[in-house]
């Protein structure tokens, strides 16, 4: 009896002081879909919420928590703000400004929706991608483009923040 009190407790120990780190990688995933009909490019970027809030705590405001009704006008300044900040997209080499059109969470996961309008003619597109590089120097982000029948992804990382689609 004590033989199986002693391996249960070497197995549980290490999951229980090992729950913090379950939490090891950072990624996030930026989708970009050009929706020909509204010449628009329809942008979601998906972030952990725990990760995103740590980084809005430390930028903006320490006691800021996302959660569906805590001060939804508030939190969607920061967001914007922080988006508008790290996230640069040019279009045949012109920086263009994005729309933020809200936010929701989903399990734990912040979506944040952008869009970029009256976008036609494209013969490139540039996406710089700094989401989180600034408090999370293991983050990766996933950029996914989705347009004029060509579907590219790319990981993005601190050392390496930005890609190019060409259409020429």
């Amino acid at each position: 009896m004590k033989y199986l009190q002693l391996l249960i407790a070497f197995i549980v120990f290490p999951l229980v002081t090992s729950y913090d780190k379950l939490h090891d990688y950072y990624v996030g995933v930026t989708e970009i879909e050009y929706a020909q009909e509204q010449r628009s490019l329809q942008i979601i970027s998906q972030i952990f919420i725990d990760d995103f809030e740590e980084l809005l705590r430390k930028r903006y405001d320490e006691d800021i928590t996302l959660a569906p009704d805590n001060k939804p006008e508030i939190i969607d300044d920061y967001v914007n703000r922080y988006l508008s900040d790290k996230l640069k997209i040019s279009i045949n080499g012109n920086p263009v400004d994005f729309i933020f059109i809200g936010k929701e969470y989903k399990d734990d996961i912040s979506y944040c929706y952008l869009e970029i309008e009256n976008v036609s003619n494209i013969k490139s597109i540039e996406v710089v991608n700094k989401v989180l590089f600034d408090i999370f120097p293991e983050q990766q982000n996933i950029v996914r483009l989705k347009l004029l029948g060509k579907n590219k992804s790319f990981l993005l990382v601190p050392d390496n923040d930005k890609c190019m689609l060409n259409f020429d």
